[in-house]
């Protein structure tokens, strides 16, 4: 699995938690960018090595191709001289510079694909940060919209500050009508019952009075 396979499944891990977990989305959303971000990072960095190590197997193959040719020149310069075993040796030391510089040019051949596949990987993390960007942004403004909504709905719908409003006023209600009935109970019953009876004589008291009033002789008044 490459290192951008890693990267991609450890983001989608993040994002289910955006899902999953009762958190905050703005801060799960900027961690996730982060995450990205670091593995960018870390991506970018393999194809600096990558690509460091390929350039350095290039020069040393064309390091052993210039080596084997100044062996072959020693070569014929022992030939000419008569040096026939000296200059065997000197094929022979440019026989292993051959070999070596066509064995790194295998490995620069087989490198040279992955180099490329990383700088496409680098790319492709490259456009999904900035897509990921963009919804992230679009995301949180819809997230801060449907909690202002919901909000408002509560308020409406007396769940807000109005229930809490109604919650106090019944509460209100309550201790009033325990304070009365407090006082109904401290009452003495005895006492209530003339209470009630003086303030139904009152009347026929005031109505008497004024008869008793009108008959006396010498008033001159009558009925």
């Amino acid at each position: 699995m490459g290192l951008l396979d890693r990267a991609l499944q450890v983001i989608k891990a993040s994002l289910n938690g955006v899902v999953n977990q009762a958190e905050d989305p703005e801060r799960v959303l900027n961690q996730v960018m982060d995450d990205m971000q670091s593995h960018l990072i870390q991506l970018r960095q393999a194809v600096a090595q990558a690509i460091a190590t390929q350039k350095r197997t290039e020069r040393q193959s064309l390091q052993a191709r210039t080596l084997a040719q100044e062996w072959y020149n020693r070569a014929e310069l022992a030939l000419k001289n008569g040096e026939e075993d000296l200059a065997r040796q000197a094929l022979r030391r440019r026989q292993g510079y051959l070999e070596s510089a066509e064995m790194m040019t295998k490995q620069i051949s087989q490198q040279q694909p992955m180099v490329t596949q990383m700088k496409a990987n680098v790319q492709e993390l490259e456009a999904k940060i900035v897509q990921a960007r963009t919804q992230k942004d679009m995301y949180i403004a819809r997230f801060r919209s449907a909690e202002a909504a919901q909000r408002l709905q509560e308020l409406i719908g007396g769940t807000g500050a109005i229930a809490a409003f109604e919650q106090m006023d019944d509460r209100v209600q309550e201790l009033e009508a325990r304070s009365q009935a407090l006082a109904d109970l401290a009452q003495d019953p005895l006492e209530s019952q003339f209470t009630r009876l003086e303030d139904s004589n009152r009347p026929v008291d005031r109505e008497l009075a004024a008869m008793k009033k009108r008959l006396r002789p010498g008033s001159g008044e009558g009925i």
